[in-house]
């Protein structure tokens, strides 16, 4: 093999990426891009507290880094996972050196996984930046609306980080490869790279750093697919995130909770998790099916999903997936209906197409003495005071409008006393019409 023509330093490729200034920065465009909120906020001068909230490896500790510089603020990092109150009184002191000093310098605080202190540690930090002595930023991967106290967020803006996308794990790539501190990187080990990385840079460079180690070692110019796993090995091979498989995957998963298969929902379950699929994805999507597939079969359903979802974000990996996969179990073994589905679909097919009718009067509120006067709402008939609370023969559809029947239960599950129910109602409204027909009359 030819030698390679990349040049690998001692200093970490991370390092060497890192941005400089705000356009150097990949992604995040939402909050950073012409106009947006972020860069004002750098362009006015004035730094103020915020919270930079966001997945792994999206950018926050470097836009704080450079918030630091765009101001010529000491910079002040604590891990909220490793410090305490000791690291915030230290971060005070320099602070306060920093400010009474000859240089009279502004500081920022930046405490990364800010969720991770309770609440007597983040109350540490109002009084100081209530007084200004210090700008705070706080980066988490958790929503600050339950992870931060209110009284901390109050004081600062929030910025909602995104993952990257694939253009912009390519362009850090690129930008790489234009230091020469990787070799060449064939288009279909690309893209294998880049689903792996699944929108996070730091474990994107990470792994080009593995590659360009091992490449320099092997005399390998060129990295093919083949190589790469070989080098990265079977998690590299498995993971296929947002490709072909991955989705072949999560259908077979939903197909077997539908066809009520417990042991095949969770195979294909714990297949996606040893893919390295994201929980969080998981969750959404078994919140999904008990939705699309239960419905009101087993109302339960739903609610042990959500209550799944929520136990996932309180306890996290790997705690939090044996209640997803409960979660999956109970939806195979409940009763299915896609009725209520199947009944949204068609109501709104039926919208798009139909034209706009107006509302029968009787159905408009009267909130004014003029709507009173023009009708609204008379003739309306309160159910609460019919008896068995159903105010027979009376229509809610607009009037020229031919009542269909979207939603049909299915016979299985609480559905049978759903259309029980329903089979009543219809009755009562059928002997309720003659009667009123003839009124009319």
């Amino acid at each position: 093999m030819s030698s390679p023509s990349f040049h690998p330093t001692h200093q970490p490729l991370a390092e060497r990426l890192r941005p400089r200034t705000l356009a150097d920065v990949v992604g995040q465009q939402q909050v950073l891009g012409e106009g947006m909120p972020l860069r004002l906020a750098f362009e006015s001068g004035r730094p103020h507290s915020c919270i930079l909230w966001g997945p792994p490896g999206v950018g926050k500790t470097t836009i704080a880094r450079l918030m630091a510089d765009a101001f010529d603020a000491q910079f002040i990092s604590i891990s909220a996972v490793l410090g305490g109150v000791k690291d915030i009184r230290e971060a005070v002191e320099q602070a306060q050196s920093a400010r009474d000093g000859l240089m009279q310098q502004r500081t920022i605080v930046f405490v990364d996984e800010v969720h991770r202190f309770n609440k007597s540690q983040q109350d540490a930090f109002l009084p100081h930046v209530e007084s200004g002595l210090f700008t705070f930023i706080g980066a988490t991967t958790e929503n600050p609306s339950f992870e931060v106290n209110s009284a901390l967020l109050s004081r600062a803006a929030v910025y909602v980080l995104q993952s990257l996308t694939a253009d912009d794990l390519r362009q850090i790539v690129e930008k790489a490869q234009a230091l020469q501190a990787i070799p060449a990187i064939e288009s279909e080990a690309m893209e294998r790279l880049i689903a792996y990385a699944d929108g996070d840079a730091r474990r994107l460079l990470n792994t080009l750093e593995t590659l360009a180690i091992t490449a320099e070692q092997a005399k390998v110019a060129t990295i093919t697919d083949a190589w790469l796993l070989k080098v990265l090995g079977e998690r590299m091979r498995r993971y296929d995130k947002g490709g072909e498989q991955f989705y072949d995957t999560i259908s077979a998963l939903h197909k077997s909770v539908r066809g009520s298969d417990p042991d095949a929902a969770l195979y294909w379950f714990c297949r996606m998790l040893d893919g390295g699929a994201d929980p969080r994805y998981l969750a959404r999507r078994i919140v999904r099916m008990a939705w699309e597939d239960i419905g009101l079969a087993d109302p339960r359903a739903m609610q042990m999903c959500n209550d799944a979802a929520a136990t996932y974000e309180r306890l996290g990996s790997p705690e939090g997936e044996l209640a997803l996969a409960q979660a999956v179990l109970y939806l195979a073994v409940a009763p299915k209906s896609n009725a209520g589905y199947m009944a949204y679909n068609q109501a709104k097919a039926f919208v798009k197409q139909d034209g706009t009718r107006p509302v029968p009067l009787h159905l408009r509120n009267a909130p004014t003495q003029l709507m009173k006067d023009l009708d609204y709402g008379k003739a309306y008939r309160y159910a609460h005071d019919e008896e068995g609370g159903f105010a027979a023969g009376e229509s809610y559809f607009p009037e020229d409008m031919q009542p269909p029947s979207f939603y049909q239960p299915v016979p299985r599950g609480l559905e049978i006393k759903i259309g029980a129910k329903l089979d009543e109602l219809r009755a009562r409204n059928a002997a309720a019409k003659p009667a009123e027909d003839d009124a009319q009359d």
